[in-house]
This record gives structure tokens, C-alpha cells and sequence, in this order.
């Protein structure tokens, strides 16, 4: 069992969501990049997705983009992104690690080196943003040879035909993505986010952990009422920006972000807040 197989399964039995925050490495600094995943964990992230920098993330908006122009101005390439895992995994062996970039990076360094070296320093998943399914399959085979989950995104307008054999590639979770648009994005229908998680349980027996536009506690709340886990990028991420010259605040501040979440989930499953489905959240 992979170690997001046996998170996922351990928040199911006792009837809690996942928390998985998106942090770029590297940004703002890369000496801070690991006591910030240690302080995201500590704050109640149940798995992390760590951004490998790239100088064209397409599907990213302009507050991750510009996140990966001040890690790649530190030259934080995708090697040493993995030296920051394996630092990481130091202090933790039970958070799971999901890479989070592009396929340029990868293509690089070689699909096996890249795999067997991600696996040895202690990655548990891999979402290549621009790996479509139709050309996955030699690449998902590599990774599950090597121990890692190929994750894949889902977006509204995915086919059911797509959706099958995304399926079939996929492992970990299913990251489906809530808007029409990239990162950062400001608004998800909940009523319509319910449908379309009920059709991926559907398609496939993965945890269908939903991510962009989710922005405050509140929608991550009302999110967590109809997905298995809720993914923050954006709304931590700007935060680094703003206190990118005070590394000790940003080690305090970003993580109370996602504590606020945190309580805000775990709040919502005990019945305390009211996150059912309104027509409608928006983000400030």
C-alpha cells in the first residue's frame, strides 16, 4: 500500500478529509522550503504537493507563476527539489509527497532516472500537468514500476471516453480541477462540484481530491462537505509572496492559512459548521 493509499484510507475510517496544500519549491527561498512543508504538516496537511519550478507552468495563474520565477532565480532545479524531499523525509516517513510540475523537467533528466530517483528520495506521487492520457501509458508505467502513483487531473470538460482511460492510468487520488480556468481562479459551484465528484466515484474507485479557486476556510469547508480531499494552491502561495523578506513570519503565518482550514474541515464533518451545498462560494 503507497503511502497516499493508506493516508486516504485512514482519513476515510475515521470520517475526515484530506488537506493537501500546494507549496512551489524553492520560493521563497529553498533553505525554507522544507521547515515550511514540516510547518504545513504540523498545521494539519495530510499530504503535500510540492511544485517543481518551471519557467512556462501553463496552467497556472499569475500567483504560482510568478512563485516559480523566484525559485528558478535561486536555481531550484528539478534535482534539487529531490535532495528537498529526501531532507524532508528526514523528520517525516508517513506525510505523502506528490510532485506537481511539467513534463520538460522530467524529459530531461530521463523518465527512469527520474523515477527511480524520485522513489529513493522519498516521493510518493507525480502529477505532470502536461502529460495527457492519450500518451501516458509507457510514462504511468515507469512511475508505478518505481513505486510512485501517476496522478491526473480532471477538469469539467473531461469526456466520459477520457475519464475511463485516465482511470486506468491513474493511482493515489484523482485531482479534479473545480473551474474553467487556471490556478487561482475565484469561484466553484458546490451544488454543480457535488454532480461531478459523484460521477468520478462513478468512473473509478480513487479519492477525488478537488483544487483550484479554493481560497478561505470557508470553501474548503463546503468543498470537503462533497469531495474526499481539498487542495490549496493559490491562497498559501500569495501569502508566501507577501512575506518572502521575513522567512520567520512566513514559517508562522502561511501554515495558520491552512490551520484555519483545517478546523474549518474537521468543524464541518462534526456537523458544527453549515457547509452544505450553497449555489455558489465565492473567494475575496
Amino acid at each position: 500500500m503507497s503511502r497516499l493509499e493508506g493516508c486516504f484510507d485512514e482519513l476515510r475510517s475515521s470520517g475526515r478529509k484530506a488537506l493537501i496544500p500546494y507549496v512551489t519549491a524553492g520560493d521563497p527561498a529553498p533553505d525554507v522550503t522544507v521547515a515550511l512543508m514540516h510547518a504545513l504538516v504540523d498545521a494539519g496537511a495530510d499530504a503535500i504537493e510540492l511544485g517543481v519550478p518551471f519557467s512556462d507552468p501553463m496552467a497556472d495563474g499569475p500567483v504560482i507563476q510568478l512563485a516559480c520565477e523566484r525559485a528558478l532565480r535561486h536555481g531550484t532545479s528539478l534535482r534539487r527539489v529531490l535532495r528537498m524531499v529526501g531532507e524532508f523525509r528526514r523528520r517525516n516517513d508517513k506525510t505523502p509527497v506528490v510532485l506537481m510540475g511539467y513534463l520538460n523537467p522530467v524529459e530531461s533528466m530521463g523518465y527512469e532516472t527520474f523515477a527511480q530517483s524520485a522513489a529513493e528520495a522519498g516521493v510518493d506521487g507525480v502529477l505532470l500537468v502536461d502529460l495527457i492520457a492519450e500518451e501516458a501509458a509507457e510514462t504511468a508505467a515507469t512511475l508505478r514500476r518505481h513505486g510512485l502513483d501517476p496522478v491526473f487531473l480532471v477538469a469539467p470538460t473531461t469526456s466520459e471516453a477520457r475519464l475511463e482511460r485516465i482511470a486506468g492510468l491513474a493511482a493515489g487520488y484523482l485531482y479534479y480541477v473545480s473551474l474553467k480556468g487556471v490556478t487561482g481562479s475565484d469561484r466553484i459551484d458546490v451544488d454543480s462540484l457535488a454532480q461531478r465528484v459523484e460521477a468520478l466515484h462513478h468512473a473509478s474507485r480513487l479519492p477525488v481530491a478537488v483544487g483550484f479557486g479554493i481560497r478561505d476556510a470557508a470553501t474548503a469547508a463546503q468543498v470537503a462537505a462533497v469531495a474526499d480531499g481539498v487542495i490549496v494552491g493559490s491562497a498559501l502561495v500569495s501569502r508566501v509572496a507577501e512575506l518572502q523578506k521575513d522567512h520567520e513570519r512566513l514559517l508562522r503565518e502561511v501554515p495558520a492559512v491552512l490551520a484555519d482550514m483545517r478546523r474549518a474541515m474537521d468543524d464541518a464533518g462534526a456537523g458544527t459548521v453549515d457547509a452544505g451545498g450553497g449555489r455558489g462560494v465565492s473567494a475575496p
